[in-house]
């Protein structure tokens, strides 16, 4: 399998291809005759192509390419840049990147992607314009705020103001309306057993589905917890560094927001997460620390759910004998 370095900009990218001695680069415009140009430069199970995450300017090349069957890869941009400082690298262009990222995939042989299904593209694009218009509106409201302490005021700038801020609270209630819609129609089964969980209503559900594709990403809870970033890191180094550090504070920030936040509510109305909550303050741990650790355990509880197809039953102890050893 030859790997195919691909460095992914606005207007075109570049392509890199192994040689003898060295990489061949060529440049290809990023448009769908770009990249049908760049495609037939390729054959199924002949090639492998890598490239870095970077948003919706990749993304179409990504989608022809599994459309013609051609496995390819899609990596954390923070991976490359690590990669790149261990081969010492001094040059950034973009044909140099092509060429690190092709290097990048013959050594490290990264796992071939997996497309989301249609209807979690367009959920993602939702999610995207409403994160958006919140952010708009939010600075909207902290300039009003500011311009409310002003000696005197300017009409037109604050009614200017107030009907921007007013369009977009109309904006964003059809796209929450039509997000949850949507996801009840496409996930309805999902969405009903993530809303039987405490702690998780409708918006954090079609979030977690969204993120998740539909929890086939993932293989367990764990590795949802760390895509999110609400796993804690760990530095230990000989006899004098053992540090349990912060969350690690990757993926999806809104959504870890969401359910940090959540976790608030799961603390008091969810059995096992209360039980979690109350034993580690018992244990005198920090409040922040034992909400996180309620998050984690209603992402576990989000993927059982799913994956065993049964609601959630609150407060339920299984019935199953422990197993008791004997010396």
């Amino acid at each position: 399998m030859t790997h195919i370095g691909i460095d992914i900009s606005k207007a075109t990218f570049v392509a890199a291809y192994p040689q003898k001695n060295g990489y061949r680069t060529l440049t290809f415009p990023n448009t769908p005759h770009g990249c049908l140009k760049f495609i037939r430069t390729l054959e199924s199970g002949q090639h492998h192509c890598v490239m870095e995450a970077t948003g919706n300017y990749g993304f179409l090349l990504l989608y022809l390419l599994h459309k013609a069957d051609i496995t390819v890869s899609m990596e954390n941009p923070k991976k490359i840049k690590n990669f790149a400082r261990t081969m010492m690298s001094v040059t950034k262009t973009d044909e140099a990147d092509a060429r690190l990222i092709a290097l990048y995939g013959e050594r490290m042989q990264p796992l071939p992607f997996r497309m989301p299904a249609d209807s979690i593209m367009m959920l993602r694009q939702k999610r995207a314009v409403l994160r958006m218009m919140k952010k708009q509106r939010n600075a909207g409201s902290n300039l009003m705020q500011s311009m409310q302490v002003l000696p005197k005021q300017d009409p037109m700038a604050r009614s200017s103001l107030e009907k921007v801020i007013s369009a977009l609270d109309r904006q964003i209630r059809r796209m929450e309306e039509d997000l949850a819609q949507t996801t009840q129609q496409e996930f309805d089964r999902q969405m009903a057993l993530l809303t039987s969980i405490k702690g998780i209503g409708t918006a954090i559900a079609s979030a977690l589905i969204i993120a998740t594709g539909g929890f086939t990403y993932f293989d367990n809870a764990k590795q949802v917890s760390r895509y999110l970033g609400l796993c804690p890191t760990i530095q230990q180094s000989g006899t004098s560094v053992h540090v349990r550090g912060n969350i690690n504070r990757n993926g999806d920030e809104q959504l870890r927001a969401e359910m940090y936040i959540a976790s608030w509510s799961a603390s008091r109305h969810n059995a096992a997460c209360k039980e979690c909550y109350n034993r580690l303050r018992q244990r005198g741990k920090p409040k922040q620390l034992a909400l996180i650790a309620v998050a984690n355990k209603l992402i576990r509880q989000a993927f059982s759910v799913v994956k065993k197809g049964t609601p959630y039953q609150d407060g339920f102890v299984s019935d199953k004998p422990s197993t008791i050893l004997t010396t």
